[in-house]
């Protein structure tokens, strides 16, 4: 079975560069304390790396 990450949003977009708003509405996160889980592929790797001071990663088995 596929890896996954448990992708949170813990931190507001307010005050962040509209790349990095984007960025989080490509992950699916809409608000603070959302969850969304993602397969580990190397593209949502990228878009967690771009907005990790926004969000909380867990790798789930």
């Amino acid at each position: 079975m596929a890896a996954r990450l448990k992708v949170t949003q813990i931190k507001s977009k307010v005050s962040e560069k509209q790349n990095q708003r984007d960025t989080l509405r490509s992950l699916g996160l809409k608000r603070i304390g959302h969850s969304v889980e993602r397969e580990d592929t190397l593209q949502n790797r990228g878009y967690v790396r771009a907005v990790a001071h926004l969000v909380k990663v867990e790798e789930i088995d």
